[in-house]
Protein backbone atom coordinates (compact mmCIF):
# COMPACT_ATOMS: atom_id res chain seq x y z
CA UNK A 1 0.00 0.00 0.00
CA UNK A 2 1.52 3.54 -0.97
CA UNK A 3 -0.19 6.97 -1.02
CA UNK A 4 0.90 10.45 -2.02
CA UNK A 5 3.16 10.12 1.38
CA UNK A 6 4.56 6.84 -0.10
CA UNK A 7 5.89 3.63 1.24
CA UNK A 8 4.66 2.23 5.23
CA UNK A 9 7.92 2.69 6.65
CA UNK A 10 8.52 0.31 9.91
CA UNK A 11 10.72 0.48 13.32
CA UNK A 12 11.24 -0.60 16.68
CA UNK A 13 11.32 1.51 19.62
CA UNK A 14 12.98 1.02 23.40
CA UNK A 15 13.37 2.75 26.27
CA UNK A 16 16.29 0.68 27.72
CA UNK A 17 14.43 -1.43 30.21
CA UNK A 18 16.97 -3.17 32.62
CA UNK A 19 16.74 -6.56 31.43
CA UNK A 20 17.60 -9.70 33.40
CA UNK A 21 20.63 -12.26 32.99
CA UNK A 22 20.69 -15.52 33.06
CA UNK A 23 20.72 -16.11 36.96
CA UNK A 24 17.91 -13.60 37.23
CA UNK A 25 19.53 -10.99 38.49
CA UNK A 26 19.12 -7.36 36.90
CA UNK A 27 21.33 -6.64 33.80
CA UNK A 28 23.89 -3.92 35.28
CA UNK A 29 22.79 -0.79 33.17
CA UNK A 30 26.39 -0.43 31.18
CA UNK A 31 25.88 -3.60 29.90
CA UNK A 32 21.95 -2.66 29.03
CA UNK A 33 23.11 0.35 27.14
CA UNK A 34 25.48 -1.64 25.05
CA UNK A 35 22.86 -4.53 24.41
CA UNK A 36 20.75 -1.62 23.25
CA UNK A 37 23.39 -0.42 20.53
CA UNK A 38 23.42 -4.55 19.21
CA UNK A 39 19.82 -4.63 19.13
CA UNK A 40 19.68 -1.48 17.12
CA UNK A 41 22.98 -3.14 15.25
CA UNK A 42 20.65 -6.07 14.27
CA UNK A 43 17.42 -3.90 13.47
CA UNK A 44 19.93 -2.13 10.40
CA UNK A 45 21.01 -5.42 9.32
CA UNK A 46 17.75 -7.05 8.61
CA UNK A 47 16.46 -4.13 6.82
CA UNK A 48 14.24 -2.16 9.24
CA UNK A 49 13.35 1.24 8.46
CA UNK A 50 14.26 2.97 11.70
CA UNK A 51 15.17 2.94 15.43
CA UNK A 52 14.16 5.01 18.34
CA UNK A 53 15.49 5.71 21.80
CA UNK A 54 13.23 6.68 24.41
CA UNK A 55 14.38 9.11 27.30
CA UNK A 56 13.92 8.02 31.43
CA UNK A 57 14.98 9.25 34.62
CA UNK A 58 14.70 6.24 36.93
CA UNK A 59 16.04 2.74 37.92
CA UNK A 60 14.47 0.07 35.82
CA UNK A 61 15.51 2.35 32.21
CA UNK A 62 19.25 2.59 31.61
CA UNK A 63 18.60 5.54 28.72
CA UNK A 64 18.66 8.83 29.81
CA UNK A 65 20.42 10.42 26.75
CA UNK A 66 19.19 8.82 23.85
CA UNK A 67 21.38 10.99 21.14
CA UNK A 68 24.70 9.56 22.99
CA UNK A 69 23.15 6.29 22.22
CA UNK A 70 22.40 6.70 19.12
CA UNK A 71 25.41 8.60 18.44
CA UNK A 72 26.60 4.79 18.94
CA UNK A 73 24.33 3.39 16.93
CA UNK A 74 25.01 5.60 14.02
CA UNK A 75 28.90 4.42 13.62
CA UNK A 76 28.09 1.10 13.90
CA UNK A 77 24.65 1.07 11.14
CA UNK A 78 24.48 2.14 7.68
CA UNK A 79 20.52 2.87 6.37
CA UNK A 80 18.43 2.78 9.46
CA UNK A 81 16.69 5.97 10.68
CA UNK A 82 18.03 7.29 14.26
CA UNK A 83 14.99 8.73 16.52
CA UNK A 84 13.96 9.35 20.24
CA UNK A 85 10.69 7.99 21.50
CA UNK A 86 10.22 10.75 22.79
CA UNK A 87 12.85 13.48 23.75
CA UNK A 88 11.43 15.28 26.98
CA UNK A 89 11.20 18.65 25.67
CA UNK A 90 9.95 20.18 28.34
CA UNK A 91 12.38 19.83 31.00
CA UNK A 92 15.38 19.98 28.09
CA UNK A 93 16.46 23.14 26.40
CA UNK A 94 15.73 23.11 23.01
CA UNK A 95 18.52 25.06 21.64
CA UNK A 96 20.36 22.05 22.92
CA UNK A 97 18.03 19.58 22.15
CA UNK A 98 18.32 21.02 18.29
CA UNK A 99 22.00 21.40 18.39
CA UNK A 100 22.81 17.40 19.61
CA UNK A 101 20.05 15.98 17.09
CA UNK A 102 21.58 18.65 14.16
CA UNK A 103 25.20 16.80 15.28
CA UNK A 104 23.60 13.57 15.67
CA UNK A 105 22.47 14.09 11.82
CA UNK A 106 25.64 15.01 10.68
CA UNK A 107 27.63 12.15 11.75
CA UNK A 108 24.75 9.80 10.56
CA UNK A 109 24.94 11.40 6.91
CA UNK A 110 21.22 12.73 7.52
CA UNK A 111 19.76 9.81 8.92
CA UNK A 112 18.44 11.71 12.98
CA UNK A 113 14.86 12.34 13.36
CA UNK A 114 13.57 13.37 16.50
CA UNK A 115 9.97 12.97 18.64
CA UNK A 116 9.23 15.43 20.81
CA UNK A 117 6.27 14.94 23.84
CA UNK A 118 5.76 15.31 27.33
CA UNK A 119 6.60 11.68 28.26
CA UNK A 120 5.01 8.98 30.47
CA UNK A 121 6.95 10.05 33.20
CA UNK A 122 7.58 13.39 35.78
CA UNK A 123 11.09 12.45 37.02
CA UNK A 124 12.62 14.75 34.42
CA UNK A 125 11.18 17.72 36.31
CA UNK A 126 12.59 17.71 39.57
CA UNK A 127 15.70 16.66 38.22
CA UNK A 128 16.41 19.29 36.22
CA UNK A 129 15.16 22.00 38.48
CA UNK A 130 11.31 22.56 36.52
CA UNK A 131 7.76 23.01 38.42
CA UNK A 132 5.20 20.29 37.19
CA UNK A 133 2.97 23.30 37.91
CA UNK A 134 4.08 24.28 34.65
CA UNK A 135 3.77 21.41 32.99
CA UNK A 136 1.66 22.50 30.02
CA UNK A 137 3.14 26.17 29.41
CA UNK A 138 6.45 24.68 29.18
CA UNK A 139 5.93 21.88 26.77
CA UNK A 140 4.18 24.98 24.49
CA UNK A 141 6.52 27.51 25.20
CA UNK A 142 9.70 24.86 24.53
CA UNK A 143 7.76 23.54 21.21
CA UNK A 144 7.46 26.64 19.70
CA UNK A 145 10.86 27.68 20.24
CA UNK A 146 11.71 24.54 18.29
CA UNK A 147 10.09 24.88 15.82
CA UNK A 148 11.39 28.70 14.88
CA UNK A 149 14.78 26.80 15.42
CA UNK A 150 14.32 23.90 12.75
CA UNK A 151 13.59 26.79 10.03
CA UNK A 152 17.67 27.12 10.54
CA UNK A 153 17.14 31.05 10.34
CA UNK A 154 18.17 33.22 12.73
CA UNK A 155 15.25 33.25 15.49
CA UNK A 156 13.58 35.75 17.42
CA UNK A 157 11.98 34.38 20.14
CA UNK A 158 10.67 35.41 23.64
CA UNK A 159 8.65 33.48 26.07
CA UNK A 160 8.59 32.92 30.16
CA UNK A 161 10.39 29.65 30.28
CA UNK A 162 13.89 30.75 29.29
CA UNK A 163 15.91 33.35 28.40
CA UNK A 164 14.61 35.40 24.93
CA UNK A 165 16.83 34.71 21.86
CA UNK A 166 17.19 37.88 19.44
CA UNK A 167 18.25 37.11 15.89
CA UNK A 168 19.99 34.07 17.05
CA UNK A 169 21.37 31.51 14.53
CA UNK A 170 21.94 28.47 15.99
CA UNK A 171 24.27 25.84 14.70
CA UNK A 172 25.04 23.06 13.34
CA UNK A 173 23.04 23.34 10.15
CA UNK A 174 21.24 20.21 9.15
CA UNK A 175 22.66 19.27 5.17
CA UNK A 176 18.55 19.09 4.42
CA UNK A 177 18.01 22.13 5.61
CA UNK A 178 15.58 20.89 8.22
CA UNK A 179 15.04 18.26 10.80
CA UNK A 180 12.62 15.90 10.69
CA UNK A 181 10.60 15.88 13.54
CA UNK A 182 7.14 14.34 14.76
CA UNK A 183 5.21 14.89 17.30
CA UNK A 184 4.20 12.25 20.38
CA UNK A 185 0.50 12.21 21.09
CA UNK A 186 -1.05 9.77 23.90
CA UNK A 187 -4.72 10.48 22.83
CA UNK A 188 -5.68 14.29 23.90
CA UNK A 189 -7.35 16.12 20.42
CA UNK A 190 -5.39 18.96 21.85
CA UNK A 191 -2.35 17.50 21.26
CA UNK A 192 -3.69 16.23 18.04
CA UNK A 193 -4.32 19.92 16.77
CA UNK A 194 -1.20 20.82 17.99
CA UNK A 195 0.76 18.60 15.58
CA UNK A 196 -1.16 19.98 13.05
CA UNK A 197 -0.79 23.40 13.94
CA UNK A 198 2.85 22.93 13.40
CA UNK A 199 2.81 21.06 10.49
CA UNK A 200 4.96 17.84 12.16
CA UNK A 201 4.23 14.41 11.61
CA UNK A 202 2.40 12.87 13.87
CA UNK A 203 3.23 9.58 16.28
CA UNK A 204 0.60 7.80 18.42
CA UNK A 205 1.48 6.25 21.10
CA UNK A 206 -1.27 2.84 21.48
CA UNK A 207 -0.20 0.93 24.43
CA UNK A 208 -3.71 -0.34 25.25
CA UNK A 209 -7.32 -0.72 24.03
CA UNK A 210 -8.41 -1.46 20.10
CA UNK A 211 -6.52 0.19 18.04
CA UNK A 212 -9.66 1.85 16.33
CA UNK A 213 -10.24 3.92 18.99
CA UNK A 214 -7.90 6.53 17.69
CA UNK A 215 -9.28 6.35 14.32
CA UNK A 216 -11.23 9.68 15.73
CA UNK A 217 -7.74 11.31 16.39
CA UNK A 218 -6.66 10.61 12.84
CA UNK A 219 -9.36 12.08 11.41
CA UNK A 220 -8.78 14.98 13.51
CA UNK A 221 -5.35 15.46 12.61
CA UNK A 222 -6.19 15.53 8.77
CA UNK A 223 -9.23 17.50 9.07
CA UNK A 224 -7.21 19.67 10.73
CA UNK A 225 -4.60 20.19 8.55
CA UNK A 226 -6.74 20.44 5.75
CA UNK A 227 -8.11 23.39 7.32
CA UNK A 228 -5.28 25.18 7.83
CA UNK A 229 -4.46 24.42 3.98
CA UNK A 230 -1.22 22.51 4.97
CA UNK A 231 0.05 19.31 2.93
CA UNK A 232 -0.81 15.84 3.91
CA UNK A 233 1.96 14.47 6.40
CA UNK A 234 2.28 10.99 8.09
CA UNK A 235 0.87 9.34 10.71
CA UNK A 236 3.01 6.71 12.66
CA UNK A 237 1.87 4.06 15.61
CA UNK A 238 3.86 2.95 18.70
CA UNK A 239 2.91 0.22 20.34
CA UNK A 240 4.43 -2.99 22.41
CA UNK A 241 4.55 -6.71 20.88
CA UNK A 242 7.11 -9.53 20.53
CA UNK A 243 7.71 -11.68 18.26
CA UNK A 244 8.02 -15.54 18.95
CA UNK A 245 8.53 -19.10 17.13
CA UNK A 246 4.85 -19.77 17.46
CA UNK A 247 1.78 -18.19 19.49
CA UNK A 248 2.28 -19.92 21.98
CA UNK A 249 5.73 -19.48 22.69
CA UNK A 250 5.59 -15.01 22.27
CA UNK A 251 2.81 -15.24 25.14
CA UNK A 252 4.96 -17.42 26.99
CA UNK A 253 8.54 -15.72 26.85
CA UNK A 254 6.74 -12.18 26.97
CA UNK A 255 4.15 -12.68 29.33
CA UNK A 256 6.31 -12.40 32.73
CA UNK A 257 8.40 -9.90 31.91
CA UNK A 258 5.57 -7.44 30.42
CA UNK A 259 3.20 -7.99 33.60
CA UNK A 260 6.26 -7.05 35.52
CA UNK A 261 6.58 -3.66 33.79
CA UNK A 262 2.95 -2.91 33.85
CA UNK A 263 2.35 -4.20 37.37
CA UNK A 264 5.81 -1.94 38.60
CA UNK A 265 4.19 1.13 36.61
CA UNK A 266 0.65 0.49 37.54
CA UNK A 267 1.60 0.69 41.30
CA UNK A 268 2.78 4.36 40.87
CA UNK A 269 -0.40 5.13 38.82
CA UNK A 270 -3.29 3.21 40.58
CA UNK A 271 -3.90 0.45 38.29
CA UNK A 272 -4.33 -3.15 39.88
CA UNK A 273 -2.20 -5.79 39.10
CA UNK A 274 -2.33 -7.26 35.27
CA UNK A 275 -3.97 -10.67 35.27
CA UNK A 276 -3.48 -13.41 32.27
CA UNK A 277 -6.60 -12.97 31.19
CA UNK A 278 -6.34 -9.14 30.82
CA UNK A 279 -2.90 -9.95 29.04
CA UNK A 280 -4.66 -12.31 26.43
CA UNK A 281 -7.24 -10.29 25.61
CA UNK A 282 -5.01 -7.34 24.67
CA UNK A 283 -2.92 -9.82 22.95
CA UNK A 284 -6.49 -11.16 21.17
CA UNK A 285 -8.63 -8.00 20.59
CA UNK A 286 -5.94 -5.00 21.75
CA UNK A 287 -2.48 -2.93 21.25
CA UNK A 288 -0.14 -5.85 22.14
CA UNK A 289 1.29 -7.31 18.96
CA UNK A 290 2.31 -10.80 20.48
CA UNK A 291 2.60 -13.96 18.40
CA UNK A 292 4.27 -15.97 15.66
CA UNK A 293 5.16 -13.70 12.54
CA UNK A 294 2.14 -14.60 10.51
CA UNK A 295 -0.19 -13.21 13.65
CA UNK A 296 1.91 -10.01 14.28
CA UNK A 297 2.34 -9.21 10.83
CA UNK A 298 -1.70 -9.66 10.17
CA UNK A 299 -2.30 -6.93 13.62
CA UNK A 300 0.26 -4.74 12.02
CA UNK A 301 -1.47 -5.21 8.93
CA UNK A 302 -4.67 -4.37 9.80
CA UNK A 303 -3.96 -1.70 12.08
CA UNK A 304 -1.84 0.33 9.51
CA UNK A 305 -4.80 -0.23 6.70
CA UNK A 306 -7.46 0.80 9.51
CA UNK A 307 -5.92 4.05 10.68
CA UNK A 308 -4.80 4.67 7.25
CA UNK A 309 -0.97 5.25 8.54
CA UNK A 310 2.62 5.52 7.28
CA UNK A 311 4.65 4.20 10.12
CA UNK A 312 4.50 1.43 12.64
CA UNK A 313 6.85 1.35 15.48
CA UNK A 314 7.26 -1.96 17.29
CA UNK A 315 8.27 -1.18 21.07
CA UNK A 316 10.46 -4.88 21.48
CA UNK A 317 11.67 -4.46 25.03
CA UNK A 318 9.49 -5.09 28.13
CA UNK A 319 10.80 -4.72 31.51
CA UNK A 320 13.39 -7.32 32.42
CA UNK A 321 12.68 -9.43 29.09
CA UNK A 322 16.55 -10.84 28.16
CA UNK A 323 18.21 -9.28 25.62
CA UNK A 324 18.45 -13.10 23.79
CA UNK A 325 15.27 -12.59 23.32
CA UNK A 326 14.57 -9.37 22.21
CA UNK A 327 17.42 -9.87 18.99
CA UNK A 328 15.40 -13.41 18.18
CA UNK A 329 11.90 -11.11 18.29
CA UNK A 330 13.83 -8.26 15.92
CA UNK A 331 15.56 -10.69 13.69
CA UNK A 332 12.02 -12.22 13.26
CA UNK A 333 10.10 -8.99 12.89
CA UNK A 334 12.69 -7.65 10.54
CA UNK A 335 13.32 -10.64 8.19
CA UNK A 336 9.37 -12.39 8.55
CA UNK A 337 6.83 -10.14 9.73
CA UNK A 338 7.59 -6.50 7.97
CA UNK A 339 8.10 -8.52 4.53
CA UNK A 340 4.64 -10.26 5.34
CA UNK A 341 3.14 -7.31 6.25
CA UNK A 342 4.06 -5.45 2.77
CA UNK A 343 2.52 -8.24 1.23
CA UNK A 344 -0.65 -7.90 3.08
CA UNK A 345 -0.91 -4.20 2.42
CA UNK A 346 -0.10 -4.83 -1.23
CA UNK A 347 -3.47 -7.45 -1.60
CA UNK A 348 -5.70 -4.22 0.03
CA UNK A 349 -6.83 -0.96 -1.58
CA UNK A 350 -5.05 2.46 0.51
CA UNK A 351 -7.24 4.02 3.13
CA UNK A 352 -9.87 6.46 1.70
CA UNK A 353 -8.41 9.96 2.90
CA UNK A 354 -10.22 11.83 4.60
Amino acid sequence: MTDELGAVRFGIDTFGDVTRGDDGAPTPQPQVLRDVVAEAVLADQVGLDAVGIGEHHRPDFAVTAPDVVLAAIAARTTRIALGSAVTVLSSDDPVRVFQRFATLDAISDGRAEITLGRGSFTESFPLFGYDLSQYETLFTEKLDLFVHLRSERPVTWSGTVRAPLNDQEVFPHTASGALPTWIGVGGSPESVVRAARYGLPMMLAIIGGAPERFQPYVELYRRALGQLELPALPVGVHSPGHVGATDEEAREEYFADYKAMRDRIGRDRGWPPMSRHEFESEVEHGSLYVGSPETVAAKIARTVALLGVQRFDLKYSAGPLPHATMMRGIERYGTQVVPRVRELLAEQPPPIAV
